[in-house]
């Protein structure tokens, strides 16, 4: 059970996303509960972020607004409705604990009841974390396969184009003093793209 003193002292950011597929969606069915949630918790409400998004967009102002605050030291505990309300892949939600728990930040996902301040809950972190590394290896490995047999069939081989909003995103995540390596793990986009684009930049 969640020790009560230590929780009153916690500063928590609820978020929630609504689709922009179901225009009847209310936001305030996955809020209210997250507010009961963090009452009874003795959790200090710092801030409700709501997204109307697609899961697959990245175009989210409030998700990035609340990582920012994360970012800042300014929370201790991220509260969500569910996990595909957070994040669009289970690798996204893998890289944004990663970042939570460098920071020193706890999530908790109210409906599949995960939560990192428990053993359990960080046991289950672990667990998602090394199939998101075998989904990662196994798509990495398709890739691979068929780049070789488009090369075996004289095809020309070339990486697509990073969209605008990726390419802002690493510019910003360098500005703020992260190495190529720290960059290219928080966006999710390959070292050696990373490189090329930064590079490039300086030149």
């Amino acid at each position: 059970m969640p020790n009560k003193s230590l929780d009153q002292s916690k500063r928590v950011a609820l978020y929630a996303r609504v689709s922009t597929l179901d225009k009847g969606q209310d936001p305030e069915t996955q809020l209210q509960p997250l507010r009961e949630y963090a009452s009874r918790r003795g959790f200090q409400i710092q801030g409700e972020y709501v997204d109307t998004a697609s899961g697959t967009t990245e175009g989210r102002s409030q998700y990035r607004a609340m990582l920012e605050l994360a970012r800042k030291r300014k929370l201790d505990v991220v509260l969500v409705w569910r996990y595909d309300r957070f994040a669009r892949s289970t690798q996204a939600l893998v890289n944004a604990l990663k970042e939570f728990q460098s920071l020193g930040v706890d999530f908790i996902s109210y409906q599949e009841n995960i939560d990192t301040t428990t053993p359990t809950g960080e046991l289950i972190f672990h667990v998602m974390a090394s199939l998101a590394q075998f989904e990662s290896s196994l798509i990495s490995q398709r890739v691979k396969a068929g780049m070789a047999r488009a090369k075996a069939q004289g095809k020309r081989i070339c990486r697509p184009k990073l969209n605008e909003i990726k390419l802002k995103q690493i510019q910003d995540l360098h500005k703020t003093g992260l190495s190529m390596n720290q960059v290219s793990k928080r966006s999710g986009v390959a070292y050696g793209t990373v490189y090329n684009y930064l590079g490039k930049r300086k030149e």
